[in-house]
């Protein structure tokens, strides 16, 4: 699924980057069928990289990549992160992303989620080690848990229920960091790892188990169903559209001063969930009602993310506006769903 604003955004975000620094590079990029990996696929080749995808497609979508099957620089392998074959290549980049991260799916499959996490990074960074790549660790806001600072810091320890619902995916991602770091402090590996804040655009699932807010208020409102809200909708989230979080992303690996550093990605706007249904509404111009559910176990009240170290290493911070973005991911939804 490219379609002509997919084209347009991923234009410009190659437009911003630094024209050689993928050129004749082999990728590697774990879970590259998904919502972020196959931006990312897309963004590589573009600028001149060659890119292996592996994703066993238990949240991903051939869909995402269709398009790139007829690049000759692009492959994929079709197997599990924690059960594959060493591949042959030298790959000079690896960008582990595989993970569950729809809360329903991943609470659903909880060995799956802590073993992508464990044993998934752990075989990534074995690779990385041999071939001397530089990986990046894509983690989640949700290693925070139920922050008790807001905005949040790199800094912050987290606060997190280690057996509730969403543990297997919080602890997950915090063992995940923590390997890394433990192989950068061990062997010098050039280890980047990025803490994601509720990022969204065009290929995000809207079905079953993966819909998340954002994907999940507009597949409704376009059908003119209830939209439906968990609690009273005041918890707040930090929404990131798609192509400022893989800009940021790339400029970590561009960044020479990443090594071994953690940086958060996300916008600094806090928007409450009863907001973004009501805008949702408003925009898809729908006669749909908003309904209020039971709120998850340990569903965190707010979510803000301290943008300062991004700014000062990354020279980056969010352009897009959250009306501009979800009026781009709403179009994209009334043409691909």
């Amino acid at each position: 699924m490219i379609g002509t604003s997919v084209q347009e955004d991923l234009q410009e975000i190659r437009s911003e980057l630094e024209s050689s620094s993928f050129e004749d590079q082999n990728c590697l990029v774990t879970g590259g069928a998904g919502f972020l990996g196959s931006w990312l696929c897309d963004i590589f080749l573009l600028a001149g990289a060659k890119v292996c995808c592996i994703d066993n497609l238990s949240s991903g979508s051939l869909e995402n990549i269709n398009h790139l099957k007829r690049n000759k620089h692009f492959t994929i392998r079709r197997v599990d992160v924690t059960n594959h074959s060493e591949p042959r290549e030298k790959f000079h980049y690896i960008l582990h992303l595989a993970s569950r991260v729809s809360p329903e799916d991943y609470q659903e499959h909880p060995i799956e989620t802590l073993l992508t996490n464990s044993t998934g990074t752990k075989d990534m960074l074995e690779l990385a080690r041999k071939n001397d790549s530089v990986l990046l660790y894509t983690s989640s806001s949700e290693i925070y848990g139920n922050s008790e600072i807001i905005p949040t810091p790199e800094t912050y320890y987290g606060y997190v229920n280690p057996i509730g619902s969403r543990s297997c995916y919080d602890e997950g991602k915090r063992f995940g960091e923590a390997l890394c770091i433990a192989y950068y402090k061990t062997y010098g590996l050039d280890v980047r790892i990025t803490r994601i804040f509720n990022s969204y655009g065009p290929r995000m699932r809207a079905d079953g188990a993966y819909a998340r807010a954002i994907p999940r208020f507009i597949s409704q409102g376009l059908a003119s169903q209830d939209i439906t809200v968990y609690g009273n909708g005041s918890q707040t989230r930090s929404f990131c559209y798609v192509t400022d979080t893989i800009t940021a992303i790339v400029k970590t690996l561009q960044t020479l001063s990443m090594k071994g550093e953690v940086v958060n990605i996300g916008n600094p706007e806090e928007t409450s969930i009863l907001t973004l249904a009501q805008q949702i509404l408003s925009l898809t111009k729908s006669n749909s009602r908003i309904t209020f559910h039971p709120r998850p176990q340990d569903d965190p009240q707010r979510r803000c993310p301290d943008m300062s170290r991004a700014k000062k290493k990354l020279k980056w911070e969010p352009r897009v506006t959250l009306e501009q973005g979800l009026q781009k991911t709403i179009s994209w939804f009334r043409d691909y769903s």
